[in-house]
């Protein structure tokens, strides 16, 4: 079998069309929400409120003034995050409610990523003043990406038995790093040499993020062509009362119920927790490399190419160590290291890319692999007929929308006015998620589920 082939009893048509929706959605989570947007609306807004782009010596101290409230410029892009992802806790669910009822999945699927794609694509008109549509692209681009991967989440139990959920996930993980450090080595090259290319450094930028939502865009075309779509399973089907009402009705009667999945529930729980701390450390990464260690945006690019690179195969490595040992335990083992990758951040010098560089290695071995096996776990602990709203709910925390981590690390830096204490503060998720996790009995979960059992859990 090959590092990357479809595994056994998976159709290769539907594998590939799987694989290459998380290489096309990549682009725009690497390039625009992991690297270069937020330090880039940072700094239009630093510009717009005090007349210059801030530094770790002449830091922006004057407020942008929102809707009443006072808010810092290098907090707006994590606060839009926080409330895209306080609308996403509605939305989400009801995607997901939909999406189990009908019978063309990946129609709606597609249709979101591409909506985000163009969000994606109008951010080159980002600049001068211009923060508040930058800030209202970045809303529309994550409400997009999340309601995309809950449909996308939801067919990963469509084409893959329990037995292959790990290997089928990890690896398309893998295939989205390699699409996300292919986009993301090409803008390095675009913002490395933008004098050369008669452009200025912004403009490099806007180019760049116009290129992750033409690249987002083309090639969600593959799995819209290749993925198969499949009837509803055992869902009340479309009456009268119409598509929106009735899923309404169902995610109404999921939040009674989901009781009856102990299990499953505080799986929810814990993953709510710990992704938060991972999504957010992603999200942040580049703004404290810029504003807090003083690196330049080449050298953030060149980082977070390294850490796509090494994590395309640290979702391999953790879905062959699960294979053996089991995704609960290899998660937790997981939790492990992010957490003291969230010290060893906070104790980061300024201006020293070695120990930058190490940190950035390790966050990548563990990145995609806790991402890849927590979404094949969660699978295993889903009823059968409720996938897309079950996994609408993980999505709320998934990727790019995690909200609480995002609120606490804007209002640390806000408090402090520093990004040190609001690295560190992000530990306590980890070790809320860690102490969850361990009290998740997989097994008894599945069964309680009415799923079949897979050999290793």
């Amino acid at each position: 079998m090959g590092l990357l082939s479809a595994p056994d009893g998976v159709d290769k048509r539907e594998y590939w069309g799987f694989s290459l929706f998380d290489w096309a959605n990549s682009g725009y989570v690497t390039t625009v929400a992991t690297v270069l947007f937020a330090p880039y609306l940072t700094s239009v807004a630093e510009t717009d409120a005090c007349g210059y782009v801030g530094t770790t010596e002449r830091p922006c101290t004057t407020d942008l003034h929102v809707l009443g409230l006072a808010i810092s410029p290098g907090s707006l892009a994590f606060y839009v995050v926080t409330v895209a992802t306080l609308a996403s806790a509605l939305f989400l669910p009801v995607v997901g409610a939909i999406a189990d009822r009908m019978a063309r999945k990946k129609l709606l699927m597609c249709g979101f990523a591409w909506v985000g794609s163009v969000s994606a694509c109008c951010m080159v008109f980002v600049g001068g003043g211009r923060w508040g549509l930058g800030a209202l692209l970045l809303f529309i681009g994550n409400v997009c990406l999340g309601s995309a991967l809950v449909v996308y989440d939801s067919i990963l139990i469509d084409i893959s038995p329990p037995d292959q959920r790990d290997a089928v996930s990890s690896r398309a993980w893998a295939f989205g790093y390699a699409g996300g450090f292919l986009l993301l080595a090409i803008n390095l090259a675009v913002v490395t040499a933008h004098d050369a290319l008669g452009m200025s450094q912004g403009a490099a930028v806007r180019l760049s993020l116009l290129s992750a939502g033409v690249w987002w865009g083309l090639f969600t075309i593959i799995p819209f062509v290749r993925l198969r779509n499949r009837p509803p399973v055992s869902v009340e089907p479309v009456g009268s009362r119409g598509l929106v009402r009735q899923s309404f009705g169902q995610l109404a009667a999921t939040l009674r119920h989901i009781r009856t999945y102990p299990m499953t529930l505080l799986f929810l729980v814990a993953y709510l927790f710990f992704n938060d701390g991972i999504q957010t450390v992603i999200s942040v990464s580049s703004t404290y490399g810029e504003k807090q260690l003083g690196f330049q945006t080449q050298v953030l690019i060149a980082t977070i190419l390294m850490v796509q690179f090494v994590a395309f195969f640290g979702a391999i490595v953790f879905g062959r160590v699960a294979a053996r040992y089991g995704a609960h335990r290899t998660i937790t083992g997981g939790l492990v290291i992010w957490m003291l990758i969230v010290i060893a951040g906070f104790l980061l010098p300024a201006h020293r890319i070695v120990p930058f560089l190490a940190m950035g290695a390790a966050i990548g071995i563990v990145l995609g692999g806790t991402q890849a096996l927590s979404r094949s776990a969660f699978s295993q602990l889903i009823p059968k007929g409720r996938e897309a709203e079950y996994f609408a709910l993980y999505q709320a925390g998934e990727r790019g929308t995690s909200w609480l981590g995002t609120l606490v690390f804007g209002l640390v830096h806000q408090l402090t006015g520093s990004y040190r204490p609001a690295i560190v503060a992000l530990g306590i998720f980890f070790v809320i998620g860690l102490a969850l996790l361990t009290r998740v009995d997989m097994r008894r979960g599945i069964r309680e589920a009415g799923n079949t059992q897979p050999s290793v859990v």
